[in-house]
């Protein structure tokens, strides 16, 4: 058993011997498309530029060309943008170096974090006011709908700089509605202006929690845009009130992260205004409750004001191909969602519905009050003519492009930002600090480990070297635990967690070999001395480790980055240490003198 798990534990640290590439990865725009043909350019231009890649090749719509250097990497990213332009986005990474066979296996090195591998920093500003304004324009499409289902009726609901104002040509009608509007909403504050006209405004509670839900949702939200990027155990959490802090190991460019962090989309979707002159709307003559776009041709559209659905309630979205092998998005809605669209599309068959495509790009300018100022882009997708009673699950066609239909899909399934954001503060670090942090903790390791040798060498000669031969067992399974739990992350907190490790390791076998020299000054034989020292000393190591488990799981639960770091690299070390400690060197000493009659026992 020994054999086969310190076997297991060498096998998946072995990948961490093999290292890590520098490579590029080359990823698709909006507007371009990864193909064998991108592929041949790529070689070619390496090739002509007389940079020796180790392998340029294309996976997941992705390309990756390894090199030996980063001096190779660095010259290869400039001519490799400046050949295919700005609609890729060529970002340098490290790629894993170990044999096909290991990878094959599962193998593959422990991932290193911000302070090892090197990578970037954002720390990113959620827009407030946005989010509040949003919350208002649906507090006046749900008065809206509210006052129709009861048929009070009104002549105006709009967004006022006070709040929501809602206005009645009948004063009896405005009391009534009043009355009604309030009970369904006590988190709005309603004040009268006159007889026919009232004002609804956020309370100070309801925009307290309108701001945190924003800030936790778009965590939540960059959270799962951070998985869809691939970057290994990165860091997204909240810093003040309204900021939050993003940290991605090992990526050096940030183009690419910057494009689906920072992108704030979504969808509507909206019925085509059936009365409006469209020709009138070009004019400036936009009829009441409708509104002009544009298409990405540049065509104008007239659409409903009325918003038939967000991208809020959209749980999945992938792309692929129609019947035609025209790209599509299909789309997966929410209950709630699902049967909106199916109440809103019973009546309409034979009318058409638009998706509405809807960005913000952040400003390098800011709003007097300091806040981000965001630019919004909407465009329509696509039209299409109902055909029926719409569900849960539909299609979205007219995307230019597969590339364009992986990227919204991307964007839709990890969800849309309940507010824009904007990148305040960013910040890298190069992979030559990373190795610099990485060398000092081998040097620490490694000085703590000849300290422990030494001494135990000395003070318990050939068991002293059977403990050290445990200890040596112990780091192997660490790194080849570490390497196989798919979260786990080293960071420099977490060689310190090893670091400590080392000490606490041979702790267990101090134990089991100082009551085997009381047995023996006992007058106990050399076999009863070994089989009670190994029983009775094992009480007390399992106590002694479990309180510091308690510790480590505590700190990983209520810590965050570093602390979590060090927490996981003590967790494992503590379990890999008291199987090494108590079974292993049981396992070599019962090999080495079990069965034995000695007279001296070399402790």
């Amino acid at each position: 058993m020994v054999v086969l798990v310190i076997a297991v534990g060498s096998l998946y640290a072995l990948p961490n011997l093999y290292g890590e590439d520098p490579a590029l990865q080359i990823s698709a725009g909006r507007n371009a498309e990864i193909t064998a043909t991108t592929v041949d350019q790529v070689t070619e231009t390496l090739e002509a530029a007389g940079l020796n890649s180790k392998s340029v090749v294309m996976n997941d719509g992705l390309i990756e060309a390894r090199f030996s250097n980063t001096e190779d990497q660095s010259r290869a990213q400039a001519l490799v943008s400046e050949q295919l332009g700005s609609d890729y986005i060529v970002a340098i990474n490290l790629a894993p170096a170990q044999p096909g066979w290991l990878a094959a296996l599962g193998g593959n090195p422990m991932k290193l974090g911000l302070d090892l591998r090197g990578g970037v920093n954002f720390l990113m500003e959620v827009d407030m006011n946005e989010a509040i304004s949003k919350q208002k324009d649906q507090i006046v499409t749900d008065f809206r709908s509210d006052l129709r289902e009861e048929r009070l009726r009104y002549s105006g609901v709009r967004v006022a700089p006070d709040g929501v104002e809602v206005r009645f040509r009948d004063a009896e009608v405005a009391a009534e509605a009043l009355q009604f509007l309030r009970q369904r909403n006590a988190n709005l504050e309603f004040t009268s202006r006159d007889s026919t006209t009232f004002v609804a405004d956020l309370s100070e509670a309801y925009l307290r929690e309108i701001k945190e839900y924003a800030l936790n949702q778009n965590i939540t939200i960059l959270r799962n845009r951070v998985n869809e990027l691939g970057v290994a155990e990165p860091v997204v959490q909240r810093q003040g009130a309204e900021r939050i802090t993003v940290e991605l190991p090992g990526v050096q460019d940030t183009a690419r992260a910057k494009e689906i962090l920072g992108a704030t989309a979504t969808l509507e979707f909206r019925m085509l205004s059936e009365n409006g002159d469209i020709g009138a709307a070009v004019r400036g003559l936009v009829p009441a409750g409708s509104k002009l776009y544009e298409d990405r041709n540049g065509r104008p559209v007239l659409l409903e004001q009325q918003v038939i659905l967000t991208g809020d309630h959209i749980t999945g979205a992938q792309s692929g191909f129609d019947e035609n092998g025209r790209p599509q998005v299909s789309i997966n809605l929410d209950a709630a969602g699902g049967n909106k669209m199916a109440d809103w599309t019973r009546d309409k068959i034979g009318k058409g519905m638009a998706t509405v495509f809807i960005e913000y790009k952040a400003l390098e300018d800011r709003n007097p009050d300091g806040s981000p100022k965001f630019d919004k882009i909407e465009e329509v997708i696509n039209v299409a003519t109902i055909q029926a009673r719409l569900g849960r699950s539909f299609r979205i066609t007219g995307i230019d492009s597969p590339a364009e239909a992986q990227n919204l899909a991307l964007l839709l399934r990890a969800g849309a930002l309940i507010a824009p954001i904007t990148i305040v503060q960013e910040r890298t670090i190069g992979p030559s600090l990373g190795q610099e942090n990485i060398d000092n903790g081998k040097a620490a390791l490694m000085w703590g480990m000849l300290a422990v040798v030494i001494f135990m060498a000395i003070y318990y000669r050939k068991f002293g070297m059977i403990a050290v031969g445990a200890l040596m067992a112990n780091l192997v399974m660490i790194v080849g635990v570490m390497s196989m739990i798919p979260g786990a992350t080293l960071t420099m907190p977490g060689i310190a967690g090893i670091v400590l490790t080392v000490g606490m390791a041979v702790d267990g076998n101090v134990l089991i070999f100082e009551r085997i020299r009381e047995e023996l000054r006992a007058g106990r034989s050399i076999q009863q001395a070994i089989n009670e020292g190994y029983a009775n000393a094992f009480s007390t190591i399992a106590d002694a480790n479990i309180t510091t488990l308690i510790t480590a799981l505590i700190l990983f639960s209520v810590g965050t980055g570093p602390v979590k770091g060090f927490a996981v690299t003590l967790m494992i070390g503590i379990a890999t240490s008291m199987f090494t400690a108590i079974v292993g060197t049981r396992a070599v000493v019962n090999a080495v003198w079990g069965g034995k009659r000695l007279k001296k026992l070399d402790i």
